[in-house]
Parts: structure tokens; sequence; C-alpha cells
């Protein structure tokens, strides 16, 4: 028998207001967050340029929803940690000051000990600087993994015992 303790709503509304006691002006995405990962990852930034124009800052974009990833690659990794890496190709366009999170509320991202990752618009410079000559072959072989762990961008909650979707947030410098 399967019981809900807590609705997805609730991990949103935590991280609201985590967020604003922080001082950060807050946009929550009701629409779910869905389907592949790296494409599903530039709607989003787009969406969040759509409203980012209209709000104050600092600001704190939260959505949530689960996507997908087709396994092709032999790499190790999770839809978070490919949302992630593909957001970080598109948070240029909301300036140097944006940083993003893709995170599984159960603390597990695929079969990784991640919940997920954070990215940025400089990930790919920070990767070069640290001798990761071609980022994008870790997202065709599905090894976003080791990608974000070579980074120190792993997000490492360890298992919640608690599964009501994922998280991104974006986050947006004053």
């Amino acid at each position: 028998m399967a019981r809900v303790i807590g609705p997805q709503r609730g991990a949103i509304e935590g991280a609201r207001q985590a967020a604003e006691a922080l001082g950060y002006h807050v946009h929550v995405v009701r629409e779910p967050v869905t389907g592949e990962a790296r494409l599903a990852a530039a709607q989003h930034v787009e969406q969040v340029a759509a409203v980012a124009g209209t709000l104050g800052r600092p600001l704190c974009v939260i959505s949530s929803g689960e996507t997908t990833v087709t396994v092709t690659g032999q790499g190790k990794g999770g839809r978070n940690q490919e949302f992630a890496f593909a957001m970080a190709k598109s948070l240029g366009r909301l300036g140097t000051g944006a940083m993003g999170a893709s995170i599984g509320t159960d603390g597990i991202d695929g079969p990784t000990d991640a919940a997920g990752a954070l990215a940025g618009p400089d990930t790919f410079d920070r990767a070069r600087a640290a001798g990761i000559a071609s980022p994008d072959s870790y997202l065709d072989n599905n090894d976003t993994y080791h990608f974000f762990e070579r980074l120190g961008d792993l997000i490492r909650t360890g298992p919640t015992s608690t599964n009501v979707g994922d998280l991104q947030v974006v986050l947006l410098a004053g």
C-alpha cells in the first residue's frame, strides 16, 4: 500500500519559502517540466528568460516535474544531471549572474549517489580549464555524472526516502 505524505507542491513551497527568506523575488512555474531532459532544459531557460524581464532581482525561478533520458551511451548519470548540463548551454542568455540546478527530491538521480547538479554560464569554461577537452562527449555518452564530478558540481543529499518529483531552480543575481 502506498500513501501520499507530501505532495510535490509541498517541495515547491518549501523551496519558495527558503528563497524568500534569503531575499529572492520568487516566481513559480506552474506547468510541469517534462520531455527529453536535454531538450526540456533549453525550453525551460527560454521560459525563465521570458518572465525574468518582468520580475525584480535577485530572482529565483522554481519549477518541478520529471524529464526523461534516452540512453544511447555507456556513461553514468541521470535526468537531473543531463538537464543541468543542457541548461548550462543556455544560461548565458540570462547573464553572468545566472545559476541553475535540477534535483531529485528522493536524493537519487539515475544510478548515482547524486541528487542532481549545479550549472552556470561558466560551466563549460570551467570544464576546459579543468582539462575537459570535449564536454559534449559526456552528454553524448550519457556520462554527465563524471562531467559534473570533475567540476565538483554534483548535488549530493543522500537518499531522502521521499519522492515528490524533481525540482529545477534558476537564480538570477541582482
